[in-house]
């Protein structure tokens, strides 16, 4: 019999400890989920790109900066100067493009909001509309936003990287390689008129697998994280599946749906909506199963002796914390992203079961249920799956010890002028001289 191992209380657990059963286990069920991604990959992966968005759509086919030098204010063309609505006539310099340095006007802009309100020296974007008659090539698109969010990245990337250090930047190089999954797979796959959930399933799991090995490393640690966000990821694609169908969700409540329902006929929108399903869920359950992962490995760290029971019911303890904050804030991420939504219908005072019934609300509710219901199903799976591959013992009392406890070591003799200290409160030291002891006796009587 091997012998057994020994770790000191508080050191690091090695992640890559697993015994070979627990190892075989992984493979066995990991394999599944990576053959049937890697089949998944070849099945749906997109062929010809799809064709650019016709220009008579609306869509530009370039895009261009633009410096605003002049604006003029007054009523909108075909309003009374009386009505006091109010928009803006501006100019604006070509920075870059074709046509750099020429100066054209901009149509006519509303001043409702101050967000819009133009003003000399605004940095704008332009689009290109080269088909337009002349004069007409160029219109106001959006304002220039690239540099405050390049700055806004860079205080990201150096937040993580100081604080998670080498593992910081292997979780930026995760995010990147996410960024390429979604971009170059699942994107141009759905617009090809693949299933939206099987895509978002594939495409859910290169990018977990992507993710959780580049920021944690191979081991079984990781696969074990792995293993638990793809099962509970399929699971909320059966749940996201059966209500969707249940409450017969037509994918037609948002605008861009309805856009795209005229520029690519060939998506099918209520798939649509259960593949932002899938992919809204893989966000916050990898954090769930990677914490798991780790709570169960750093508690059999710093308490070797535990049972597997007793390491299940520690680390699932933790999991329910995690989870109690979690659902809340998966649900309040939804809520602010309809806030909108959800203000126009307390405007026209309709009540919460008449909000709900609506489409666009709906939409939401079936997607932050089945997320959650999702990531509470992948504690006890993802907890009791480390428990196993992570070599927790038996019960406790079935520990083997390495042999006899060391004999106690002796204190030496006090010396002839010291004697052990009687028991008096407050007193910290063990030894007194005689004269203190003759002091303590007097004060006793």
């Amino acid at each position: 019999m091997a012998a057994p191992s020994f770790h000191a209380h508080g050191a690091r657990p090695e992640r890559e400890r697993s015994s070979p059963r627990a190892r075989r286990l992984l493979v066995i069920l990991a394999l599944p989920f990576l053959v049937a991604t890697a089949v998944g990959v070849l099945a749906l992966w997109p062929g010809d790109p799809a064709d650019a968005l016709d220009p008579v759509l609306g869509a530009p086919q370039e895009q261009f900066d633009a410096e605003v030098v002049s604006v003029e204010r007054g009523p909108c063309t075909g309003t009374p100067t009386d009505a006091g609505i109010a928009c803006s006539r501006s100019r604006a310099m070509l920075l870059e493009g074709p046509d750099q340095g020429r100066v054209v006007d901009l149509q006519e802009q509303s001043d409702v909001s101050a967000a819009l309100r133009l003003e000399r020296g605004d940095t704008v974007v332009l689009g290109y509309f080269p088909e337009a008659g002349p004069g007409f090539e160029y219109s106001f698109a959006d304002r220039e936003r690239r540099s405050p969010l390049l700055v806004l990245a860079g205080l990201f990337v150096v937040a993580v990287v100081g604080l998670g250090r080498w593992k910081g930047l292997r979780a930026l190089l995760g995010l990147g390689a996410s960024l390429v999954v979604l971009t170059t797979f699942v994107l141009p796959a759905i617009l090809a008129g693949s299933d939206p959930l099987a895509v978002a399933l594939v495409g859910s799991a290169v990018i977990a697998t992507f993710a959780l090995y580049l920021a944690h490393g191979v081991n079984a640690w990781t696969t074990t994280a792995l293993v638990g966000t793809l099962a509970s990821l399929a699971l909320v694609g059966v749940l996201g599946r059966m209500f969707v169908e249940a409450a017969q969700f037509s994918g037609l409540a948002d605008e861009e749906a309805s856009f795209l329902q005229v520029t690519a006929g060939q998506v099918d929108l209520r798939g649509l909506l259960l593949g932002g399903i899938v992919i809204g869920a893989l966000g916050v359950l990898d954090d769930v199963t990677v914490t798991q992962v780790s709570a169960v490995w750093e508690l059999q760290g710093a308490k070797p002796d535990y049972g597997r029971w007793d390491l299940y019911r520690a680390a699932l303890r933790i999991g329910r914390d995690h989870i109690a904050s979690t659902v809340n804030t998966l649900v309040l991420a939804y809520a602010g992203a309809s806030l909108p939504l959800f203000l126009l219908f307390t405007q026209a005072d309709q009540g919460l079961g008449d909000v709900v019934n609506g489409e666009s609300v709906a939409v939401e509710v079936v997607r932050a249920l089945t997320g959650s219901i999702g990531l509470v199903a992948s504690v006890p799976l993802t907890t009791a799956l480390a428990v196993f591959v992570a070599g927790a013992t038996s019960p406790p009392s079935e520990i083997a010890h390495p042999g006899p406890p060391p004999p106690p070591t002796t204190s030496p003799e006090p010396s002839t002028d010291r004697q052990p200290a009687r028991d008096v409160p407050g007193d910290p030291r063990r030894y007194r001289s005689r004269r203190e002891e003759r002091f303590w006796e007097g004060a006793d009587q």
